[in-house]
């Protein structure tokens, strides 16, 4: 009996539940492998696709067939789909120019929103409460790693030859017909990663993409490792200069997704192989060792980004080169910059009865105001998954006393109370933050 994942078993009902016909066509395009590509067409009839259906949707559909307009759904809400599951985004894509969507939508009263997009053919309305990204069919004209110079087009494939892995290649109509000119079908079934036609033109049109691979193998493949094709690896080292090019922005936005997804110790180290690493920020020399352990400590817990990253750091200055490179936020710079100081010397007590302890009074006597966070992620990242559970189930305790009460017990000086808020603070630590307030002003009369 073969076991599957859930994902594999919703793909594999979904399969018995559609009707698929596969057929072949000549066509000839720049950047195709081979002259004859397939167009696999089936019906998808599933609860997550019927879901869609919204009425502003429906609205949405109603516009482009009277305006004899084809809308198809797009890239990875079809590739989520397929899979069984319920995509988070839906991007349309269409014949239709962003000048006769727009006069499609004024006459029917449609209100738009974010004409940021419409330059590269993007159109948001809004119907029912609900945003409709919608983008006409686009050829690229002139790229350089970064940018694209776009024309529109009426013709499917060639805009899904533009697209850079087949798995985000495919369209769906709104009848449930599956559109796939690159066999993007069949390596969404098989967890293949392929660029569309040559990964080494894909590439030089976004070098951004060379990080997409890594993000969606981690999504789509089943193990680390051993499913990559060569010539896609010697692509990714030959053009891994060109992400020097890429604002550090949309860098840290794939490597985020890259650590919080699957196989991430496989993809990092493949970086480090493939000469990808240094352009992104990461330490030459990172601990490689470190993330090994903090790889496996973590699993399960879904850290943070930075916390996963900090395992490759030696020194601060890999953090302050990060943030260089990439723009980081400054929590994560801050998060980074804790990990590193405390991952040796801030650890669990030697006595059993209280683990906790070193973490709760840093907590306590800490006042940032993240400090139970950052606590939380230096657990992950030490592995110590039952202390975890136990801190996120502890109620931080309030220290009782304020400097008011110790005025009105007729101390002025400013240097006095403070010396003695400290005195009764350590006391009301060693009692295990049991002291309640009367016993604590009890302590100052005695001395």
């Amino acid at each position: 009996m073969v076991l599957c994942s859930q994902v594999q078993m919703r793909t594999c009902l979904f399969f018995l539940g559609c009707r698929a016909s596969f057929f072949l066509f000549p066509r000839s395009s720049c950047g195709v492998t081979s002259q004859w590509q397939h167009f696999a067409t089936m019906k998808l009839q599933s609860p997550e696709f019927h879901s869609l259906f919204t009425p502003g949707l429906k609205s949405v559909a109603e516009l482009f067939d009277e305006a004899k307009h084809e809308l198809r759904i797009a890239g990875g809400a079809v590739r989520d789909l397929l899979n069984g599951m319920m995509p988070q985004d839906v991007d349309f894509a269409t014949t239709a120019t962003p000048t006769q969507m727009k006069e499609m939508f004024q006459s029917a009263g449609v209100r738009m929103i974010n004409n940021r997009g419409e330059k590269h053919g993007t159109i948001t309305a809004r119907l029912h409460e609900q945003n409709f990204e919608i983008t006409t069919l686009r050829i690229d004209l002139i790229t350089d790693g970064r940018h694209a110079e776009v024309e529109f087009t009426t013709d499917w494939g060639k805009d899904a030859e533009r697209r850079d892995l087949t798995i985000n290649s495919m369209f769906l109509g709104l009848d449930g017909t599956l559109y796939d000119y690159f066999n993007g079908y069949d390596d969404l079934k098989n967890k293949k990663v392929r660029f569309v036609g040559h990964a080494n033109q894909r590439i030089q049109e976004d070098y951004l993409r060379i990080l997409r691979y890594f993000r969606f193998y981690g999504r789509i493949a089943e193990k680390p490792g051993g499913d990559h094709d060569c010539k896609t690896l010697e692509a990714i080292r030959e053009n891994a200069k060109g992400l020097a090019g890429i604002s550090g922005e949309r860098i840290w936005m794939e490597l985020k997704k890259i650590l919080a997804g699957n196989h991430v110790n496989h993809l990092v180290r493949l970086m480090y192989e493939l000469d990808v690493a240094g352009y992104l920020g990461l330490p030459v020399n990172g601990n490689l060792k470190e993330f090994d352990t903090v790889c496996k400590n973590v699993q399960n817990h879904f850290p943070k980004p930075m916390t996963v990253l900090t395992s490759l750091f030696k020194v601060p200055d890999d953090v302050l080169k990060l943030d260089l490179r990439l723009k980081i936020s400054k929590d994560e710079k801050n998060l980074g910059l804790f990990l590193l100081k405390h991952r040796k010397d801030l650890v669990k007590a030697s006595d059993a009865a209280a683990p906790l302890k070193p973490y709760q009074e840093f907590i306590i006597d800490s006042r940032e105001p993240d400090a139970t966070s950052k606590i939380c992620e230096l657990l992950k990242y030490q592995g110590e998954e039952h202390l975890l559970k136990e801190i996120q189930g502890w109620s931080i305790p309030t220290f009782p006393i304020s400097g008011h009460d110790i005025r009105k017990m007729g101390f002025s000086s400013g240097k006095e109370i403070g010396t003695l808020l400290q005195q009764l603070r350590d006391q009301w630590k060693k009692s295990g933050y049991q002291m309640d307030k009367e016993e604590l002003l009890s302590y100052i009369k005695k001395a």
